[in-house]
């Protein structure tokens, strides 16, 4: 058994709470267990200055912090430059919740999503992920039924785990304290259907084989199929 009393395949205890905050029109504190971030989907009228005038999608983006209480130690603000784990988590989410949406169905608008993480304990960016979509999902109702939008351009939703081989053990959902002695660490999205948008999986020691590779993947699978059934 691990520290939480789980299974291998168990995820920690995940909650979605909506509208947490008064003012984004989509707001979601997600929990996988100590692991705590704030997700709000804001929007606004126009697209980045980028596209094209005659581009007849929107766009989506989105941007992650660690809040400086939020580890064991203190970290900095980001305040004039954010580092480069910043930059590959906050692309990261963003290229995830475009996969699942049809930007042509949401012309002239930007929609950002905006991950704060409050306390963390591993898989920051996979619940980060997760909120992003449920936020964004309540977003989208709003603007459905305002008449912003005329049809939702949600394809279908799309969920986010952490996995990794620990103790010589295929494990899901890490905590810090598997993440940061695992022999291989991986983090999935996938979309309801089982379409891949994200399956990277690194080896931090040893090499690892095909046979964990799947495992890894269907211990992930499952998990992100019980995220999607809480939304």
């Amino acid at each position: 058994m691990r520290l939480e009393n789980r299974k291998n395949n168990e995820t920690r205890e995940i909650k979605f709470t909506k509208n947490y905050t008064k003012h984004a029109l989509g707001s979601v504190l997600v929990e996988f267990g100590d692991t705590k971030v704030i997700t709000t989907a804001s929007v606004e009228t126009g697209k980045p200055k980028w596209m094209a005038k005659d581009d007849p999608r929107g766009w989506l983006t989105a941007e992650y912090s660690l809040l400086p209480s939020s580890t064991s130690t203190r970290c900095q603000r980001e305040r004039t430059k954010i580092s480069g784990r910043t930059q590959e988590i906050q692309r990261l989410i963003g290229r995830s919740l475009r996969a699942c949406v049809d930007l042509e169905k949401m012309p002239d608008l930007t929609i950002t999503i905006d991950a704060d993480v409050i306390q963390a304990d591993g898989g920051t960016r996979t619940a980060s992920i997760c909120g992003g979509y449920a936020a964004l999902a309540d977003a989208v109702e709003k603007l459905l039924a305002d008449g912003t939008l005329k049809e939702s351009p949600i394809i279908e939703p799309v969920a986010a785990i952490s996995a990794g081989i620990v103790d010589g053990e295929v494990r899901l959902d890490l905590n810090y304290e598997e993440d940061s002695h695992a022999q291989v660490d991986s983090n999935i999205v996938l979309t309801k259907s089982g379409k891949i948008i994200e399956f990277q999986t690194t080896a931090e020691g040893e090499p690892y084989d095909f046979e964990q590779m799947i495992e890894i993947f269907e211990t992930a699978k499952k998990g992100i199929n019980e995220i999607i059934a809480k939304y």
